[in-house]
């Protein structure tokens, strides 16, 4: 569940943040408490607040007082904001990059992709025919 290769706090602020994105966690909804989640993931209760922390400082999540951890409106917004552009950065950019080297034009990358994404909803998975092998 935790992947030691990384710092812990940030996975726990991905992990509430990726709640927040797929609706778990509605705007305004309450965040587990600190304890709760250092009981769950059986660790330090400091390095939950740390992630916590950073999801504050980024305007996802705010506190009351006396009550706890809750989602800020447009937090849903923000982070969908936040991946769209680590997205083309990470996987678009390289995407078009080597398509270029490959001599493959805008066109020829929009028919490639849906004939990928035809496929894949058609097998059930990215680029696999449907009742073929890759």
């Amino acid at each position: 569940m935790i992947d030691e290769g990384r710092p812990i706090f940030a996975q726990i602020a991905e992990r509430i943040a990726g709640d927040v994105l797929d609706g778990t966690l509605p705007e305004e909804g309450q965040v587990p408490s600190t304890t709760e989640l250092s009981a769950f993931y059986r660790i330090n209760p400091a390095t939950v607040a740390k992630g916590m922390a950073e999801l504050v400082a980024q305007g996802v999540l705010y506190k009351r007082r006396g009550i706890g951890m809750f989602v800020s409106t447009g937090a849903r917004a923000r982070l969908q904001e936040q991946r769209r552009a680590a997205f083309v950065d990470e996987y678009v950019a390289p995407l078009v990059r080597e398509a270029h080297r490959l001599g493959l034009g805008p066109d020829d990358l929009a028919r490639l992709l849906a004939e990928v994404s035809g496929a894949g909803a058609a097998a059930g998975g990215p680029g696999r025919a449907a009742g073929g092998a890759r």
